[in-house]
């Protein structure tokens, strides 16, 4: 018997015990090895004759010896070939020129860098693959392997046999045909891993659908093809039809919908990458819970790496479904973790840039879906504009719609400021739960009424939003309850100096009677057919203090509030009056006027029956 080399034996028990994390893995790794096993042969039948031009990967499986067989028909190895690949780990021939220039670069970076969940020593990423490193994941399952196997243009066979980190024997074989055979005496059953599924035909199936669906030559079992073969995601766009697009959708994603929108792509340059990618018409059940996991799925060379790669998307994309597959990026030698972090930045960016195109081309060319998308998934995309202090905003400004007092349909910023009156310095807001409340607001009333469109800020975000862009395009983001939003004409000005000068101790005793729950009341003009109106003092406003309100870290909040009193309304008349005549009444209708204002803003009142009684008491007089 041969022994492993020591660094060898070193792997093999790394292998077996801790590199991979799932044991099934190690069929996906046969089938890989198996794959390019042929691709070397193609490529030589493309220049020598009498060559086969058909190649497969065959499967069988003897559940009275327990054995799992993988055979292929592709270039074969010979005695030194089996030596060198499998005798001494990490020395796979096709990518030795690749492990020396790898081995290079992790010399030339001498300092110790911040370890990631995605790196590992470079010059392991590039044994991925080859007979070698991969291969050692069969130990997880069987506790003998034997690889046959004949080199194309030779005339005899060897057989490799190992029971583990002992050693090895290697010696000449029978075998009519070139190619290489693996034959795997499957564990028995423990507490850990069922290994009679690997026994199972259906079961086999089921993996080989999973990880290796996509290799590009035919696995077959009893006589029947397995895998796909070619992915869709590789195939022209011309020979792919919506309808097939929209199957691997609802196969593959367990959605009864069709896509609102497919994008497909492939992309080169200093990374190259197939993309296909699916906006879901709805959002899925726990989008917005804790437990919603992000990413797309990420293969290499068609091959299965990871389920769900998050570093792929940003988190305001995390709605999106679907794939990336590339060549191009270094593996760990388990193949399931990333070598680089640069080459999935790269990807991640590109797919970033490449996917808000493709929203922006959707919002232009598509309007109506566009904005069926953004009644689903508009949060995300006003979230990832303020999260992190604006850092995204830029990328998304103008992707954001919002409805508008423009025929209360969907706008954008650039639409909104094509429409502004001349000399309009503001693009005017109103915050509130609905339209329909916000349209109540006084003040909005009051800037419509002077034909100033107002965009209505519904989503608890939103207003955090325009305070983080703070201006759109050169226009302040205004809201509609600011101290002087609109300025007053001269005319207004002068009935303001002129009422808060004529009822200055009307307003003392009021100030008096709502102590601790306003900071001032004053005059305005800004209420339209309003008696009273609230707001904050200072730059947040109703809306945004309910919604601080009810985070735990800031619920004790308490922004100081105004009352603001419209002086040509009925009411304020009848106020002065009680306030020269009936103190009781004066004192009766300064709370009501309080607590109105309170409800216009949606406050809750502090005691709806006391709120009843004043009414009662004024109605009776």
């Amino acid at each position: 018997m041969n022994s492993f080399k020591t660094e060898s034996k070193r792997m093999l028990e790394l292998m077996i015990n801790s590199i991979y994390t799932n044991k099934e893995i190690f069929l996906r790794e046969l089938i890989s090895n198996a794959s390019d096993a042929l691709d070397k042969l193609h490529f030589l039948s493309l220049t020598k004759s009498g060559l086969p031009k058909k190649f497969g990967i065959e499967i069988s499986i003897d559940k009275a010896a327990r054995t799992l067989t993988i055979s292929d028909n592709g270039i074969g190895m010979d005695k030194d070939e089996l030596e060198t690949h499998l005798g001494t780990i990490a020395k796979s021939g096709t990518h030795a020129l690749k492990v020396q220039e790898s081995a290079a670069k992790a010399e030339s970076v001498s300092k110790p860098k911040k370890k990631s969940k995605t790196s590992i020593t470079p010059a392991a990423g590039e044994l991925i693959g080859q007979f070698g490193v991969g291969f050692y994941s069969t130990f997880m399952v069987a506790d003998r392997v034997e690889a046959v196997s004949r080199r194309y243009d030779a005339s005899n066979a060897y057989k490799w046999v190992s029971e583990g980190i002992e050693g090895y024997t290697l010696g000449e074989a029978d075998k009519n045909s070139f190619g290489t055979t693996v034959t795997l005496t499957i564990k028995e059953k423990d507490d850990d891993f069922n290994y009679d599924d690997l026994l199972d035909e259906d079961f086999i199936n089921s993996l080989i659908r999973k990880y290796s669906d996509y290799i590009r030559y035919p696995i077959e079992m009893n006589g029947k093809t397995l895998n796909s073969m070619i992915p869709i995601w590789k195939k022209p766009k011309a020979k792919v039809k919506q309808a097939d697009y929209e199957e691997f959708y609802k196969n593959n994603y367990r959605d009864f919908q069709p896509p609102l929108k497919t994008i497909s792509a492939a992309i080169e340059g200093t990374i190259n990458y197939n993309l296909l990618v699916f906006v879901p018409q709805k959002a899925p059940y726990d989008f917005y819970t804790k437990d919603f996991e992000k990413g797309l799925t990420l293969y290499s060379n068609s091959v299965l790496i990871m389920q769900k790669c998050g570093e792929l998307l940003p988190d305001y994309l995390a709605f999106m479904k679907g794939l990336v597959d590339s060549g191009d990026l270094s593996l760990n030698i388990s193949r399931e973790m990333l070598q680089q972090d640069r080459q999935l930045r790269a990807i991640a960016t590109s797919v970033e840039k490449r996917l808000l195109s493709e929203f922006s081309k959707m919002l232009t060319n598509d309007r109506e879906a566009y904005e069926k998308f953004f009644d689903e998934f508009g949060v995300s995309f006003k979230f990832g504009a303020y999260d992190n202090f604006g850092v995204n905003k830029e990328k998304l400004q103008d992707l954001i719609l919002f409805k508008s007092s423009h025929e209360d349909k969907y706008t954008t910023f650039k639409e909104y400021i094509s429409r502004m009156k001349e000399g309009q310095d503001t693009i005017y807001y109103a915050a509130a739960k609905s339209i329909d409340a916000a349209k109540r607001l006084p003040q909005t009333a009051v800037i419509m009424g002077k034909e100033y469109e107002v965009l209505y800020l519904l989503d608890s975000v939103d207003e955090f939003l325009v305070k983080t862009m703070m201006e759109y395009g050169g226009k302040r983001f205004v809201s509609v309850t600011a101290k002087d939003s609109l300025p007053d004409s001269d005319e207004e000005k002068e009935q303001v100096k002129e009422a808060t000068e004529q009822h200055a101790d009307l307003l003392a005793e009021a100030k008096k009677l709502l102590k601790g729950k306003v900071k001032d009341i004053v005059f305005s003009m800004a209420l339209g057919n309003f008696a009273s109106s609230l707001r904050t003092d200072g730059e947040i406003s109703l809306e945004m203090e309910k919604l601080l309100a009810s985070m735990p870290s800031t619920s004790s909040l308490n922004i100081p509030k105004i009352l603001e009193l419209n002086p040509s309304h009925s009411l304020i008349k009848k106020l002065k009056s009680y306030f020269e005549n009936d103190n009781k009444s004066f004192k009766t209708l300064t709370l009501l006027l309080f607590e109105q204002a309170q409800m216009l803003g949606s406050i809750s009142l502090e005691d709806n029956a006391a709120f009843v009684e004043r009414i009662n008491q004024l109605l009776a007089k």
